[in-house]
């Protein structure tokens, strides 16, 4: 049974008894609206209680304005769906078309117009989509272990990444499935999908830093990408790739600090400096390999600018207890 659910039994069950002790006539109905403006994050259950309340209210109003022209007659609920519905997505609030069409239901079933009636359904309005608000409001459950979770899933498929370039590095010949690729890319746009439901659930002061984390990752795995093209074109062992595989060897480590640490750009600095040092190449082939194993270290800096530019620590905070 999932958490939504039970939210949505306590709004509903909520609204109902609210609405019967107000005395509103089939006080079921508040349940209904309850049900239709639970949502999965605050600030979308905000935006959502907002769009369906102000669409009712359009919608009451194209309602009543036929039921006062033509009666209250049952092909007139007909022109009010070819009316009312355009009117409310015209207005911006298509979300609320359901929620409009219970109101107008409502007020035709009791085949009377009158300001009883009509404050009768706003406070119908009130009751049922507040419950689901404030059930909305008062607990959401947290994300932050899950997303805790998702890193730990990244960093480990960034590290075996790295070793796995590092080996081919050695090993032209090594054949390498790439898995972990897939698996890096799946946690990250689940990452990104937690981290922004995470931040609807703050509706002041919203912590940007787990969408910070896993966007960071996404532009990494796009220069990871282009890494895989250049080692794909270093096809012989040289001197200057057994340097670069090392490289990657301690990459593949620092990758799972949730600091960053710099060694790597240290050593690439260094390397870089010694490739400037060393003869050039002696045949084309060699030409090739050592060009590509270049690129390759060009690459690896911008991979690790966009670290230093936005790798910070977000620690899970029972771990930090634990620890402490």
């Amino acid at each position: 049974m999932g958490f939504r659910i039970i939210k949505t039994a306590a709004a509903t069950l909520l609204s109902v008894l609210l609405a019967a002790a107000v005395g509103i006539p089939n006080a079921q109905s508040a349940g209904l609206l309850a049900i239709l403006g639970v949502e999965v994050t605050r600030k979308r259950s905000l935006r959502t209680i907002t769009a369906r309340f102000l669409a009712s209210l359009v919608g009451l109003l194209c309602g009543c304005i036929l039921f006062w022209l033509l009666g209250f007659h049952y092909w007139v609920l007909g022109l009010f769906v070819l009316f009312g519905f355009p009117l409310i997505v015209r207005s911006g609030f298509k979300e609320g078309i359901v929620t409009s069409s219970v109101i107008v239901f409502r007020v035709f079933g009791q085949a009377e117009l009158s300001i009883h009636v009509l404050l009768q359904q706003v406070e119908l309005l009130i009751i049922g989509l507040g419950s689901a608000g404030l059930v909305n409001l008062i607990y959401m459950p947290k994300t932050e272990g899950v997303m805790y979770g998702i890193r730990k899933e990244v960093d480990g498929a960034f590290s075996v990444i790295f070793s796995q370039m590092a080996r081919t590095l050695r090993d032209p010949q090594y054949l390498w499935d790439g898995k972990e690729l897939i698996a890096a890319n799946k946690a990250v746009q689940q990452g990104l999908t937690a981290a922004g439901r995470e931040m609807e659930n703050h509706v002041i002061h919203p912590d940007e830093a787990w969408n910070v984390y896993f966007y960071m990752r996404k532009e990494q795995l796009e220069s990871i990408q282009a890494m895989m093209q250049l080692l794909s074109q270093v096809y012989r062992c040289f001197p200057h790739g057994e340097m670069v595989a090392d490289l990657f060897d301690q990459l593949s480590g620092d990758v799972l600090s949730e600091k960053y640490t710099g060694r790597t750009e240290h050593l690439l600095v260094e390397l870089e400096k010694k490739f400037q040092r060393m003869e050039l190449p002696t045949s084309r082939e060699e030409f090739e390999v050592r060009s590509a194993i270049l690129q390759l270290c060009r690459e690896l800096t911008l991979y690790l600018k966009i670290a230093k530019q936005h790798k910070a620590p977000v620690t899970n905070k029972t771990e930090k207890q634990r620890l402490a």
